[in-house]
């Protein structure tokens, strides 16, 4: 989770992430504590409860640096535009970074929950680089699982119209 509003979206990621059983790993901002504080009525020592394991953003040494660490994916929600630059030039100065550059050499899922808005062309670059190197850019969270194979029953699947 980064400092980016919406801080709200990783907390419901997290605990729709509870449902299948899926081991979690958060990597939260100084940022993103501010931002729950202030966006939500939970505590970022309660969001950091709703997951597995927990790594400070400066712990370049945990296990989910490395491209050895075993895993499907990860999800940046909400991700900050300063995060999403970092993620773009390779630029790994803390853990979340370095860990989303680890799932695009891996080929891994990589997905970016963006909430600014509006994108300045600077913004727009970034997003269509790092699609082109393989992340997803989404603005929401329905359905994002579903890259994953994860169905949390959150939201009814289109089946057409109901006459």
């Amino acid at each position: 989770m980064t400092g980016a509003t919406g801080a709200i979206l990783g907390i419901k990621a997290l605990i729709a992430l509870s449902r299948p059983n899926v081991a979690t790993h958060l990597v939260m901002s100084k940022w993103a504590e501010a931002t729950i504080k202030y966006e939500t009525d939970y505590h970022p020592s309660n969001v950091k409860a709703l997951a597995d394991h927990v790594y400070s953003i400066n712990d370049m040494a945990a296990p989910v640096s490395s491209g050895s660490f075993r895993t499907d994916g990860m999800i940046v929600v909400p991700c900050s535009m300063k995060t999403l630059a970092a993620i773009n030039t390779g630029f790994c100065d803390d853990l979340t970074s370095r860990t989303a550059d680890v799932m695009l050499k891996e080929r891994r899922w990589l997905v970016l929950v963006t909430r600014e808005t509006p994108l300045s062309d600077i913004h727009l670059r970034n997003m269509l680089e790092v699609s082109r190197s393989g992340a997803v850019i989404s603005h929401q969270n329905v359905g994002m699982l579903d890259l994953f194979d994860l169905d949390t029953g959150d939201f009814e699947r289109w089946e057409g119209w109901q006459h």
